[in-house]
């Protein structure tokens, strides 16, 4: 009796955790740099693209807030390609996550101007007459791969031959533009879609799906909607989308895609990644 006495008594022990104290971020400081502001053109040259910088006491993450999209920013940088014409004040809310999840905000107004006004035919080869679907060519040689950052010929290091990766979520997937200015991504039937796998955990959540080598082939996700804009930076035609919307292979990054050239119907892309480690190509045609 007394030894289960003593096990009743030690089992109904309650355990203890120390979190450590909750501490609220402070001393919020938000930079900015128009893209070609100068003395005497202080809203930019017209590209349209402003990059962000926050720091704060007691800061673990920051999330960026424009027009209801919300983006991640662990380092606390990230860069918005603007794409009203004229000239506007954008309101872009900073929020930075402290211990425990506590958050502090603050805001800061940019006036940007924007002298980009797309193309006829770019329009009409995204969305024609309202909406139009994308997926990857994986009938084709090279339709997924990786080069150099900055570099021009393509996926030189590495090109996917003709259906090399129909293992993964990355297929049956659908993208969808629409001449309202909004971006569906139809994940497929499998309910899956395709990255790499630090950028992919860090900025969507954890899985139990294990990488294949750098790679998560098949991450659980839903479709979900976002917002697109058109700009040319350097003039190269670009499409920006809105939070943690992406194309082909998640990347993080920017999560702007260059337009290296595009037809009617097939249009290839390029990406540079969080780490600024690789550029990501796509060749896309419509369905």
């Amino acid at each position: 009796m007394l030894l289960v006495s003593i096990f009743v008594l030690t089992s109904c022990e309650e355990e203890t955790y120390e979190f450590g104290a909750i501490i609220a971020p402070s001393n919020i400081q938000i930079d900015s740099e128009i893209k070609g502001a100068t003395t005497s053109l202080p809203y930019g040259d017209g590209t349209g693209e402003v990059s962000y910088t926050a720091n704060a006491d007691n800061a673990i993450s920051y999330k960026f807030i424009f027009n209801g999209s919300e983006t991640i920013a662990p380092s606390g940088t990230h860069t918005y390609t603007f794409s009203n014409t004229g000239t506007h004040i954008y309101n872009v809310i900073v929020q930075v996550i402290g211990t425990g999840g506590v958050i502090s905000s603050s805001a800061i107004q940019s006036e940007v101007l924007v002298l980009y006004e797309p193309p006829a035919e770019l329009l009409e080869t995204l969305y024609g007459t309202g909406t139009k679907t994308w997926r990857v060519k994986a009938e084709g040689n090279k339709h997924f791969g990786l080069g150099p950052v900055g570099g021009n010929a393509g996926p030189e290091w590495y090109g996917a031959g003709p259906n090399d990766k129909v293992d993964t979520g990355m297929y049956d997937d659908r993208y969808v533009f629409n001449s309202d200015g909004t971006f569906t991504h139809l994940v497929g039937a499998d309910g899956t879609v395709f990255g790499r796998h630090t950028p992919m955990v860090a900025d969507l959540g954890p899985t139990s799906e294990a990488p294949n080598g750098d790679d998560i082939e098949n991450y659980p996700y839903a479709d979900y909607s976002e917002k697109m804009s058109l700009s040319a930076p350097g003039g190269t035609e670009t499409i920006s989308l809105t939070g943690l919307a992406f194309i082909g292979y998640y990347t993080g990054g920017s999560h702007q895609y260059k337009i290296e050239s595009r037809t009617s119907n097939e249009i290839v892309l390029r990406t540079t990644d969080a780490a600024s480690q690789f550029d990501w190509w796509f060749t896309l045609v419509a369905e």
